[in-house]
């Protein structure tokens, strides 16, 4: 059914759009060291190999926890969308600041407005929403096992960039922090 193609079509969306978007930003001057980097990215691609994987190259992950039925894909749906829509939104609102990996920028400005004056971290809330959606439409256990392999990896970099961003903006950085949840909105 067509219906079922809505989920993918929200990835391929933020994938163009993160591809497109990523032309101009600014010069890097501080980039996390390729070994640590692989720390994030195996992870995040475990993950969303487990979401996108045909279900007969899973043998037993492929156990059901949630029924197949439209009801489950509908909401599984509605959360990827939310999820996507928040992180590109993220995207945009950090403009030339942003970057694919954990970086500081040259001349980088502190974001604390949009997103995120609502999470320090919305790219991250955005993406773990929509795998959080992504695994429910999915149903099984592989998808399980993605949501803790792509939360690990996001909460690494949270982690990595908690600390240069401090590093960066100092007291600025710690208002910020003190006022602002990291990931889930109005939760501390």
């Amino acid at each position: 059914m067509l219906v079922y193609q809505f989920i993918p079509a929200c990835w391929i969306a933020l994938i163009l759009i993160w591809l497109f978007a990523s032309f101009g930003v600014k010069k890097t001057v501080r980039q996390e060291p390729p070994l640590s980097r692989l720390g994030n990215t195996v992870p995040i691609g475990i993950g969303a190999f487990l979401l996108a994987a045909h279900r007969s190259w899973l043998g037993p992950l492929n156990i059901l926890i949630f029924p197949h039925s439209l009801n489950v894909y509908y909401v599984g749906a509605v959360l990827t969308f939310v999820g996507v829509t928040f992180a590109i939104w993220a995207r945009f609102h950090i403009g030339r600041n942003w970057s694919g990996v954990i970086t500081v920028k040259q001349d980088h400005v502190l974001i604390r407005s949009g997103p995120y004056a609502l999470v320090r971290h919305p790219i991250y809330s955005g993406l773990t929403l929509a795998v959080i959606g992504s695994a429910i439409a999915r149903g099984d256990i592989a998808a399980v096992l993605a949501i803790i392999a792509i939360l690990y990896a996001f909460l690494r970099r949270v982690q990595i960039e908690e600390s240069w961003m401090s590093e960066t903006f100092g007291s600025a950085y710690a208002d910020y922090k003190a006022r602002t949840p990291a990931l889930v909105p109005f939760i501390k």
